[in-house]
């Protein structure tokens, strides 16, 4: 095959698709490489406004590296500063609930659009403000321990949330978290553990960094297979700190309300790990948890396109949020 037969038989066609495409990919890359602000918009995010976590404050676990963001194919693949982005629903639907998503991606990467935007708009369709955490993830350079810096950075979000709570039109005892995969462990992690791993020296340090419940789909839970164990605890390889990591050992009554949905035939996560910890949570007498393990899903639950009785899981998660007393259903008509 010749480059006649690809791009057409006319020179002048041939030059101008080449130079085209060129083009595209430069305009990509400056895209990419564009730095926005804290602050700032931000437009890999709809232009929603950037809200840098550790700004004002030295960063914990950081060797003070300079490093820049790498984000590609809408996944982030390092972070420089940790940062979440507000997606708030309009006046007349929003309740006084918000949720922060944590995107998966193994610990390698976060999948910000799929696990993050997406859900957002989503939650802001049933009145709930959201929030999309982007944290450092544990392959970064800059780390000292690469382990702790999404537990680090998912319990300052929370305590950014709750202390700007009246900002948002939220109430400080009805912040969620929700994740996918990865996601999911960071949320679990954020429910489960109870040492202060985000002590700034700032205001933020006299709120709660417990979110008040957690939403987790296709969760890893134990650190036993898979990437999640090799990237997130690679550096120190031992059972200590597998074990330290595997949150169904280590729930306790303080632990929060969680759903778990999950797929039968999710061969990447197997069910086992959302059994697990629902099990923890029974045996330790949090009653409001609830789990849905769908027949068909894999490990690609979304909130589109989802077969059978999976595509149910948002209203599912939606209704449990009202039951439980964390979401004020909307009112119509009003």
């Amino acid at each position: 095959m010749n480059i006649v037969s690809v791009f057409g038989t006319c020179p002048a066609c041939i030059w101008r698709t080449v130079f085209s495409r060129i083009a595209a990919m430069l305009a990509f890359v400056f895209f990419v490489a564009v730095p926005v602000g804290a602050g700032e918009p931000d437009p890999q995010f709809d232009g929603h406004r950037r809200i840098d976590l550790w700004q004002g404050v030295k960063m914990p676990n950081s060797r003070g590296l300079h490093i820049t963001d790498s984000v590609s194919n809408h996944r982030t693949w390092r972070i420089a500063s940790p940062r979440l982005y507000a997606f708030q629903p309009c006046a007349d639907e929003r309740t006084n609930t918000a949720v922060i998503l944590i995107p998966g991606g193994g610990y390698a990467k976060q999948a910000y659009e799929a696990a993050g935007i997406t859900m957002a708009r989503w939650l802001n369709s049933i009145g709930i403000t959201a929030f999309v955490l982007l944290h450092r993830l544990p392959n970064s350079p800059d780390l000292t321990n690469g382990w702790e810096a999404p537990v680090q950075d998912a319990q300052r979000a929370v305590r950014y949330v709750r202390a700007n709570a009246a900002e948002y039109g939220i109430a400080p005892d009805r912040i969620g978290v929700m994740g996918c995969s990865a996601g999911g462990h960071v949320c679990a992690c954020v429910s489960t553990i109870a040492d202060d791993m985000s002590l700034a020296g700032d205001s933020l340090d006299r709120h709660s960094f417990r979110p008040d419940f957690a939403i987790l789909v296709s969760p890893v839970i134990r650190m036993t297979d898979g990437l999640e164990k090799h990237f997130l605890c690679s550096e120190a390889g031992n059972e200590e700190l597998l074990a330290r990591y595997s949150m169904d050992r280590h729930v306790t009554p303080a632990n929060p309300p969680t759903l778990f949905i999950h797929a039968s035939d999710d061969r990447t996560v197997k069910p086992v790990h959302s059994l697990s910890m629902y099990q923890a949570l029974i045996d330790k007498g949090v009653t409001r948890s609830s789990i849905h393990i769908f027949p068909f899903g894999r490990h690609s639950i979304a909130v589109r396109r989802q077969p059978g009785t999976t595509a149910l899981w948002p209203e599912i998660a939606e209704r449990w949020m009202e039951e439980t007393g964390f979401l004020e259903p909307l009112k119509y008509g009003r």
